[in-house]
């Protein structure tokens, strides 16, 4: 059946034990921008030094055409497309918790140093235990906790506002990145240059098999957003509320805090830490979907756009040079960055 709800149509599938909502122009504005994100994924399948018409990247994929198209499309460069696609939706989900829970436009991840933290784990595990794929995700999710807990207590005053948080976590990050610039000035260096290189945000070494582990990850997270249900909207409409109707606000506001960073730890495990993706695309989102709050699904679409466009750019603008797509996502995002914070003062002009 379909229905308006708050001059937004939307369509509601009932079912003996549960029911499904979703708005008319949510689904549209997922569809367009996977779309746009399916377009630049076969872009960066067929670009490069050998060049591949688009209707052979489609060959390629079903298992048909030549077999050094199929080798260079699947073999090479599939893997890296495929992992700007899940970690640009990790990082979109991720964005959209925070900026939910603490309603704020600047509660993302990178800018309240959870970033920053994961990145913090990540050198201390390339200290100690190498630079094993599995160990750097580890390092990355325990980094990425352990700041979380620190801005979590040290904001934390008969509970939580998302402005004092943002502000702790903003200091936070400062002291981390400092830590961070004292860990690769002492490691050797063959070390630090490997650190360097990783901690700019970077695609490059992307292999088949980092890619399942990234899969299962962000499968596993986005089912936990789905199994806590509609605590985040009512979360967003402030504590007093969401206690009203019977949220336990302060454990609802942990799950999710730890949901975030897990999202924002695999991601920074795969790719290094990529900034602004994940405080871009929730609003973005929310432009386009014209929402009342910020929306996951369209968030994790446009993170997963964002991501994949930025890795094309930096792979392209510049070629035969390639740069880091965390180089990318920095320059965009700063724009963005800079817009929104001039938008108060937009208002007040006009």
């Amino acid at each position: 059946m379909s229905g308006v709800d708050f001059g937004h149509r939307v369509v509601i599938l009932r079912r003996p034990r549960a029911s499904v909502r979703f708005g008319v122009r949510t689904v549209l504005v997922c569809a367009a921008l996977g779309l746009a994100a399916a377009t630049f994924a076969v872009l960066g399948l067929g670009t490069g030094e050998f060049e591949v018409p688009p209707g052979e990247v489609i060959q390629a994929l079903a298992g048909q055409g030549a077999g050094a198209t199929r080798l260079v499309v699947v073999e090479w460069r599939l893997p890296r497309v495929l992992m700007a696609l899940l970690i640009g939706a990790a990082l979109g989900l991720s964005g959209a918790v925070f900026q939910s829970l603490l309603r704020n436009p600047l509660g993302s991840p990178d800018v309240i140093g959870f970033n920053t933290g994961a990145y913090t784990g990540v050198l201390v595990t390339m200290v100690l235990a190498g630079r094993g794929y599995y160990e750097t995700a580890a390092g990355a999710l325990a980094g990425g906790l352990a700041a979380a807990l620190v801005v979590y207590l040290l904001a934390y005053r008969r509970g939580v506002q998302g402005f004092r948080l943002i502000i702790v976590g903003i200091a936070i990050s400062a002291v981390l990145a400092s830590l961070n610039q004292w860990f690769v000035i002492k490691a050797d260096l063959r070390l630090a240059a490997a650190a360097a290189i990783w901690g700019q945000g970077s695609l490059n070494t992307v292999k088949w098999e980092h890619v399942p582990p990234v899969a299962a990850a962000l499968v596993l997270l986005a089912g936990c957003l789905l199994a806590l249900g509609p605590r985040l909207s009512l979360l967003a409409m402030g504590d007093e509320s969401a206690a009203a109707l019977g949220v336990r606000t302060e454990r609802a506001r942990l799950l999710y805090l730890v949901v975030g960073v897990a999202l924002t730890a695999v991601a920074t495990a795969a790719a290094g830490p990529v900034s602004f993706v994940a405080l871009a695309a929730p609003q973005l989102a929310r432009l386009l979907a014209r929402t009342a709050g910020v929306s996951l699904a369209p968030s994790a679409v446009m993170g997963a756009l964002l991501l994949t466009a930025s890795d094309w750019l930096g792979q392209r603008a510049f070629a035969p040079t390639q740069l880091p797509v965390g180089v990318v996502t920095v320059l965009l995002g700063g724009l963005y960055f800079a817009w929104l914070l001039t938008g108060p003062m937009r208002k007040a002009s006009s």
